[in-house]
C-alpha cells in the first residue's frame, strides 16, 4: 500500500511537469494547427538561463525564497522572448505556407539550439558556458523531508510539493486568462479561423505571437522544475522531455487544455509504475505503448473530436 502510494505521489510530480510543456504544444496546435517540435529545446533553453542566474546569485542567495523567484522569473521571461522571436521570423512568413514547410522549420529550429547549446563558448568568470557535458543545476530548493509514513516507506519532498503547487499555479493562471480575459477570447477566436477572426478587427498576429510566448514560458517554468528535480542540465534533454510531453497532448487530445493536462498526468503515472514494479529501461516503451493503445481505441485522443476536413 506505502509503495503504491509513493509511486502515485512520484508520477503526479513528474506528470505536472509534463503538463506545463504539454500545455505550449497544445495552444500553439490551437491556433496555428501546427505541432512546435522546437518547444521542448525552448524549454531547454530556459533550464540554462535559470542555472546561469542561480550561478551568478550564488548558493546562499539563489536558495532563498526571492532568489528562487528571480531564477523562475528571468529563465521565463527569457523563453517567451525566444517564442516571440521564433515565431515572427520563422513561423509567421510560412503562415499561408503548406504545413509541410513549417513542419520542417520547427525541426530545423530544434536541432539549431539543441545542437548549438553543445559548442565550446567563451569561458569567463562570470559567464557560464553551454556544452556537450551534463552539469549539475543549482540548489535553489533546499530537498528536506516534508511528510514522512509507515516509517519511511513514503517520503514527500518539500520540493515535490513546491513542484506540484507552482505547477498547479501556472496552470490554474493560463485556465483563467484563456477563459477569463478578452486576450483568451481572442484566442479562441483565432482557434478557430484566424482568417475569420481577422476580418472582425481581432490582432491576429498579436494574438498568435502572445500565445508563442505564453507557452515558452510555460516551457521555462517546467523545465526549472524538471532541474530541480532531476538535479542535471544538458543541451538534448529539451528532446526527451518535449516528446514525452508532445505524446502527453496526444494522449488528451492535441489543441485540448483540460486534455493535455489529463495526459500529462496519466502518463507521469504510468512511466512510475512501470519504473516501480517493472525495470526502468521499459519506462519510453510502455509510455509510447500507452500512446498508441489511446490512439486505437481514440484517434483523437481522450478529450478530442473528430472532426474530418471539408474538401
Amino acid at each position: 500500500m506505502y509503495k503504491f502510494l509513493q509511486h502515485v505521489i512520484n508520477g503526479l510530480s513528474a506528470g505536472t511537469i509534463y503538463a506545463l510543456v504539454a500545455l505550449g504544444y497544445t495552444m500553439v496546435y490551437g491556433v496555428l494547427k501546427l505541432i512546435n517540435f522546437a518547444h521542448g529545446d525552448v524549454m531547454m533553453v530556459g533550464v540554462y538561463v535559470g542555472y546561469a542566474v542561480a550561478f551568478l546569485l550564488g548558493r546562499e542567495t539563489a536558495t532563498t525564497v526571492p532568489g528562487a523567484l528571480l531564477v523562475f522569473a528571468v529563465a521565463m521571461s527569457a523563453c517567451a522572448a525566444l517564442g516571440f522571436l521564433i515565431e515572427r521570423f520563422a513561423y509567421r512568413p510560412l503562415r499561408e505556407k503548406p504545413r509541410l514547410t513549417s513542419l520542417i522549420t520547427a525541426i530545423g529550429i530544434s536541432f539549431a539550439l539543441s545542437y548549438g547549446f553543445q559548442l565550446d563558448w567563451a569561458v569567463q568568470d562570470w559567464t557560464i558556458l553551454p556544452g556537450a557535458a551534463a552539469r549539475r543545476f543549482p540548489q535553489i530548493i533546499e530537498p528536506k523531508e516534508w511528510l514522512v509514513l509507515g516509517d519511511s516507506d513514503v517520503i514527500i519532498w518539500n520540493w515535490q510539493v513546491i513542484s506540484f503547487g507552482v505547477a498547479v499555479g501556472l496552470m490554474t493562471l493560463l485556465q483563467l486568462l484563456v477563459f477569463k480575459t478578452k486576450f483568451g477570447k481572442a484566442m479562441r477566436a483565432v482557434s478557430h479561423d484566424h482568417r475569420v477572426a481577422g476580418l472582425l478587427g481581432i490582432p491576429v498576429d498579436r494574438v498568435i505571437a502572445g500565445t508563442f510566448m505564453l507557452g515558452s514560458a510555460l516551457a521555462a517554468g517546467a523545465g526549472i522544475l524538471y532541474a530541480v528535480k532531476d538535479k542535471s542540465v544538458q543541451p538534448l534533454m529539451g528532446m526527451f522531455v518535449g516528446l514525452k510531453a508532445f505524446v502527453a497532448a496526444v494522449i488528451g487530445g492535441i489543441g485540448n487544455l483540460p486534455g493535455a493536462v489529463v495526459g500529462a498526468l496519466l502518463l507521469g503515472l504510468c512511466e512510475e509504475f512501470v519504473v516501480g514494479y517493472t525495470a526502468s529501461s521499459w519506462r519510453d516503451a510502455v509510455a509510447f505503448g500507452f500512446l498508441i493503445a489511446v490512439l486505437l481505441v481514440r484517434p483523437a485522443g481522450l478529450f478530442g473530436k473528430f472532426q474530418p476536413e471539408k474538401v
